[in-house]
């Protein structure tokens, strides 16, 4: 009696041991596979890093959206003119929305953007800051056309070889509005006689033989340093 008593209170122990070593290797599947899964959510929150020159691109373009924002709230304060005050929103409105999807791109690739104007750009919100009216108009109209220019050509070069591929498809999109704005600088640039701008050609007749010649829409005049 005793020798079956023995061999059942064995019995139920292997039992009871086979159970709880189960028990373990289920408990450490599925805290493997929580960390797995974790692991993968974690590493799809962030983006690949970008290149360095698509980084030097985003720096670029976080600097200049934010000058174009400064530079449009004095348009609409201190311009003379009704079509400079609205380019001037135009880039208030424009620039913020690109400066926002830049900050969040930036955020997902883990890039660290500039928040603040470096001296460069800050030393050309000073100085127009310092003018009005007439005179605001032309030497405002005149860096617009300038920096669009500029922004055209760099987006173009990050839409045509960038290696980051969200950082170049971001390039693509905003293209076509820096494209427009360049129009319209150069449109208003026209009216105000500022250095840039374009100008209707004249129709033709004999009096217009001593039409002074258009300007051309490379010139140095009146550019930033």
């Amino acid at each position: 009696m005793t020798r079956k008593i023995g061999t059942a209170t064995c019995f139920v122990l292997f039992v009871t041991f086979t159970l709880l070593m189960a028990a373990c290797a289920d408990s450490s599947n599925s805290n493997t596979h929580s960390n797995v899964n974790a692991g993968n959510a974690n590493s799809g929150a962030v983006s690949s890093a970008p290149s360095s020159s698509d980084r030097e691109f985003m720096m670029k373009a976080a600097i200049g959206g934010m000058e174009e924002v400064e530079l449009g709230r004095l348009a609409t304060q201190k311009a003379a003119s009704p079509d400079v005050k609205q380019f001037g929103q135009r880039m208030v409105d424009d620039h913020s929305k690109a400066n926002s999807e830049l900050m969040g791109l930036a955020a997902r690739k883990a890039v660290s953007l500039p928040t603040a104007l470096d001296k460069q750009h800050q030393d050309d919100v000073d100085k127009l800051s310092k003018l009005s009216g007439a005179a605001f108009d032309r030497e405002y109209m005149s860096m617009m056309v300038k920096d669009h220019q500029e922004d055209v050509a760099e987006f173009e070069r990050e839409a045509a070889s960038g290696a980051d591929t969200d950082v170049k498809q971001w390039a693509e999109r905003t293209l076509p509005t820096l494209r427009q704005h360049l129009q319209m600088a150069q449109e208003t640039a026209g009216k105000v006689g500022a250095a840039g701008g374009s100008v209707a050609p004249a129709a033709s007749g004999a009096g217009n033989h001593n039409a002074a010649p258009a300007r051309n829409a490379n010139s140095n005049a009146n550019r930033r340093p």
